[in-house]
């Protein structure tokens, strides 16, 4: 095959990927918008489904519970899984190697199994101290547990790409450990600390089975939220949810992208 065939072909089955890939989530976007309930045709454009969404208290406290989720797990996952990603660094000529193993076996294992393993190990702890009942607490633990592996890898990745002599030349102009932490470790690896908490926001974001195991009767997010109301049928107000979390994570994406993609600016010569 010559390399101009080679190239069209390839270049038609991206097109295709894609379209099976996207087509199925622009039409639950398209229907989210239709003024009748109705998921086999589209009479007209309308925004009735998105004002029912936002006057629904079940909906909203469901929205709530997801964002105070996303970002509270985020955040703790990020710190956590940067000082993994650092100590994983320094030690890795240690013959500490294998710690890798355990970091990946989180990524790697299924969210049912995960999730019965914190339901099981939250059940216990409840029976014995009275602590941690099912509820937004628990589902904060378990999703620092599943998030931080991913952090620790991305920031890994990112100390692996530091020339070393950076932290030697920091010790060398006396640099204090919180005065190298400040101004050089944190600069140094900031673009891979704000994809590690959108990649983690988007995680929690769209996690169900590991939320369900772990929810209370009052902590439901909207990924649970959905699972219980599409057994009575797909509806135009499902579809507006799922269009709202759509956005959600390509907004993530987006930012991510913009963030890491930046450059610091070369100053000018003769500075």
């Amino acid at each position: 095959m010559k390399r101009g065939a080679l190239k069209r072909a390839l270049g038609i089955y991206w097109w295709v990927l894609l379209f099976f890939l996207y087509l199925p989530l622009a039409v639950v976007v398209l229907f989210s918008f239709n003024s009748i309930n109705s998921a086999a045709i589209f009479e007209s454009f309308s925004l009735r489904w998105y004002y029912r969404l936002l006057a629904n208290d079940q909906i909203m406290s469901a929205l709530w519970h997801s964002i105070v989720l996303a970002m509270s797990s985020s955040v703790i996952a990020v710190l956590l899984g940067t000082l993994i990603g650092y100590g994983l660094y320094r030690h890795r000529r240690r013959g500490l190697g294998w710690l890798i193993v355990l970091i990946y076996l989180p990524i790697v294992m299924p969210d049912i199994v995960f999730g019965i393993a914190d339901m099981t190990f939250f059940v216990r702890i409840n029976a014995l101290t009275g602590w941690l009942a099912p509820g937004l607490g628990p589902m904060i633990l378990s999703h620092v547990t599943f998030e931080i592996p991913f952090v620790a890898l991305i920031v890994y990745s990112r100390f692996v790409g530091l020339d070393p002599t950076l932290f030697d030349a920091a010790k060398d102009l006396y640099a204090s450990p919180v005065k190298r932490a400040w101004h050089f470790i944190v600069p140094a690896i900031k673009p891979a600390l704000i994809s590690a908490f959108f990649l983690s926001f988007t995680l929690s974001i769209d996690d169900f089975v590991i939320s369900f195991f772990t929810s209370g009767p009052e902590s439901s997010t909207l990924p649970i939220y959905i699972w219980g109301a599409i057994r009575k049928g797909v509806t135009p107000e499902i579809n507006a949810i799922a269009t709202l979390m759509i956005a959600a994570v390509i907004v993530a994406a987006i930012i991510s992208l913009l963030v890491t993609r930046r450059r610091p600016q070369t100053p000018p010569e003769g500075r």
